[in-house]
């Protein structure tokens, strides 16, 4: 059993039209794909809800915004039959990738959600944060990951409110012209006003706190990620086949 990963860019930078676009991947895009053989399958996507909470971490202005993740679990990534053509035929400029998943928090585990009870194909509470990360350059693969998983993970757990955290390591590009990604981070968040307020965001009770945990939180991400490179967006959760 293989993750893939397909990523979509908006064509006029904004992100708009998020609904009209959730609607075609939870329906015609969802259907095709479960058609061919998904064994597994959800969509993230930048939506109205997921709008109300801004990007820890936007594009500069006028950059492409990726605004969903279609992620898809095969038998194999080189037996994916219209698997690439369903996303493409959404009509975004899209990318897919072959990812190892490590389902570092879920539902329930970490204080801030209690376990999933909600049916396949419905909203997930609260929103997502959807990064897109590149390793510095320089930084030698070993450590970058003993830095990403084995400090920042769990300080970022430590210090923020998260509901769920999937960490998507980017074993290759499988479709032409993909760009550049090393790793694809899907965060859950209790609600919008939890990445909106930098209070909630770094669970701080006072100015000096949210001071501290600020720079307790930069420091681990400047030594694990290329701050230049480092693109997120806020979306929606729908996982629309489970296992099991």
């Amino acid at each position: 059993m293989e993750k893939l990963v397909y990523l979509l860019w908006s064509d006029d930078g904004t992100g708009a039209g998020g609904d009209a676009l959730r609607e075609t991947l939870l329906t015609v895009t969802a259907g095709l794909l479960l058609d061919r053989g998904a064994r597994a399958l959800s969509v993230n996507v930048h939506d109205a809800p997921a709008a109300d909470a801004p990007s820890p971490a936007p594009a500069p202005t006028g950059e492409p915004v990726h605004v969903a993740e279609v992620s898809v679990w095969v038998d194999s990534y080189d037996r994916r039959s219209g698997v690439d053509e369903a996303v493409a035929a959404v009509g975004l400029r899209s990318a897919g990738y072959l990812v190892t998943e490590s389902l570092y928090d879920d539902y329930g585990t970490t204080g801030y959600a209690g376990p999933r009870d909600w049916a396949d194909g419905e909203r997930s509470p609260g929103v997502l944060t959807v990064a897109l990360i590149h390793r510095p350059p320089g930084l030698d693969y070993r450590e970058w990951i003993t830095r990403w998983h084995g400090t920042q993970s769990p300080l970022s757990g430590a210090l923020q409110p998260r509901t769920r955290y999937v960490r998507n390591e980017v074993v290759r590009a499988v479709t032409e012209s993909a760009p550049e990604v090393h790793g694809i981070v899907e965060e859950g968040w209790p609600s919008a006003a939890h990445v909106a307020d930098p209070m909630l965001f770094f669970n701080a009770s006072t100015p000096e706190e949210l001071t501290a945990n600020v720079a307790s939180m930069v420091a681990s991400v400047e030594a694990c990620l290329d701050l230049s490179r480092l693109r997120s967006t806020t979306m929606s959760e729908y996982l629309l086949r489970s296992f099991g």
